[in-house]
């Protein structure tokens, strides 16, 4: 038995699964009320699925938002699946889970963000925050109108659970 309870990671696992529920019940019922989301996403994860033309685009990360027009919804326990628009132009994307950075819903002020840092000794720590809703503005690469974007949000650091 280790020494110590990760407790950073077993909270990623909990916020990846948030994000699995809440994309199943989207999947379900439809976005409810003024609900859409703001999904950054690492595009060099190897199991990332996108066309070519979006990867020469947006090499590193992608921000995509799922609102008025998605089709093809597939939440699966790895990843999830989603046809979105990019300029008249249907496109499949497929997203896992730990290739997200940040998961936003601006109508309700909730954001979380996931970050991977290279420690001393070489291996990855994950940290998970909070974030601040309205510095997703900086992420967005489409028109979306700035007063979609509103609220604050406390940001909380995993760093003083670690030892």
């Amino acid at each position: 038995m280790t020494g110590s309870i990760d407790y950073g990671n077993l909270m990623h696992q909990a916020m990846r699964g948030l994000i699995q529920e809440v994309l199943q019940g989207v999947k379900d019922n439809g976005l409810p009320g003024e609900h859409h989301f703001f999904i950054t996403f690492d595009t060099r994860h190897p199991d990332v699925n996108i066309a070519a033309w979006l990867t020469d685009r947006y090499p590193e990360e992608m921000t995509v938002v799922m609102q008025h027009w998605y089709d093809n919804l597939d939440v699966t326990d790895e990843g999830f699946a989603v046809t979105l628009n990019f300029g008249d132009a249907p496109e499949p994307l497929y997203i896992p889970y730990d290739a997200i950075q940040t998961f936003v819903d601006p109508s309700v002020e909730f954001g979380l963000r996931f970050e991977t840092q290279s420690s001393d000794d070489e291996d990855d720590e994950d940290e998970l925050h909070l974030v601040d809703v309205d510095d997703v503005e900086d992420d967005i690469e489409d028109d979306t109108p700035e007063e979609e974007i509103k609220g604050e949000a406390e940001v909380v650091s995993l760093d003083s659970f670690r030892k």
